[in-house]
């Protein structure tokens, strides 16, 4: 392979994720005319374009596509030989970038943050929202963790159970169902509020209920969690969110139990990139423990 190493090789990979050769350099942290030289020792060793110019972005060719997924492991293996040193958390540093969405920030990542600093004052934690790109943030190395009711596939993933959670629904006290037993054809028959992730997602009872034909189409529909109290308040609107979250609305709405059983397993999820690692580990043990106090 001549004169090519591995960061070489970690360029390849940044910028097929990336689809940027601008964005892979601020990644791997070199200017972008190394990143072009590199692109050009890359191309003039495997006999191949890579990448073909497409307006902003970089289309990666098919033997790009095929050296990228046999690079994945060796690299995060790389990367896991070199983490395995004794930690200690008081002397750690560095950042730990944790994706998920206001569920789990809400249920639990305040107490997290308060163990992590306590005994890792210089770690430095950022918290992505995932919406439903979890498994491309994995994949593409922005985050270390991604928190969520979600199924995360392949080989390079490992994954943890945190907790589960349930459905119930939420009223404005005013509401005519908040003094009457919750039904299922109550509930059909009701206007929705639902949380959609910008139109990419559903919550995990929807399906459940077309296979029993019934199909509810949202009155209103929110990206987050964060302001169903306000889109609640004085109107007949119903919303049905996790048990945990619920919690903070009781002093003002009224809680309804769901009209059926339907578990929401968080889950944790990391890639061979950061499972030796041990910051990463220690976090990842942490929100664990935490966890089984909710």
């Amino acid at each position: 392979m001549g004169k090519l190493d591995v960061n070489a090789l970690r360029t390849l990979v940044a910028i097929y994720d990336r689809r940027s050769f601008t964005e892979a350099a601020k990644l791997t942290g070199v200017n972008q005319s190394t990143t072009s030289y590199v692109v050009k020792a890359l191309r003039d060793t495997f006999g191949d374009a890579l990448f073909i110019r497409s307006g902003h972005k970089v289309v990666p060719t098919e033997r790009c596509r095929e050296l990228v997924d046999g690079l994945r492991p060796i690299l995060y293996g790389l990367d896991g030989l070199a983490a395995r040193a004794p930690f200690d958390p008081s002397n750690t540093s560095g950042d730990i970038v944790i994706s998920c969405n206001y569920h789990e920030r809400r249920a639990i990542l305040p107490d997290t943050i308060r163990s992590l600093l306590a005994a890792a004052p210089n770690l430095r934690i950022q918290l992505h929202e995932a919406a439903v790109d979890g498994k491309r943030q994995l994949i593409e190395n922005t985050v270390d963790i991604v928190l969520g009711p979600v199924s995360i596939l392949g080989d390079i993933f490992y994954r943890r159970h945190l907790f589960t959670d349930r459905y119930v629904c939420v009223v404005d006290r005013a509401h005519p169902l908040a003094t009457v037993p919750m039904t299922l054809a109550r509930f059909a028959e009701a206007r929705h509020l639902a949380v959609t992730h910008n139109g990419q997602w559903e919550a995990m009872f929807y399906p459940i209920l077309r296979n029993q034909g019934i199909d509810i189409r949202p009155v209103v529909s929110v990206p987050s969690h964060d302001n169903i109290s306000d889109m609640l308040r004085g109107t007949q609107l119903l919303s049905s969110i996790p048990q945990r979250l619920a919690g903070a609305f009781s002093d003002e709405f009224t809680i309804l139990p769901f009209p059926i059983d339907v578990p929401i397993a968080i889950d944790m999820y990391w890639t061979e990139r950061t499972h030796h690692s041990g910051p990463h580990q220690w976090v990842r043990q942490i929100l664990g423990q935490n966890a089984q106090c909710l």
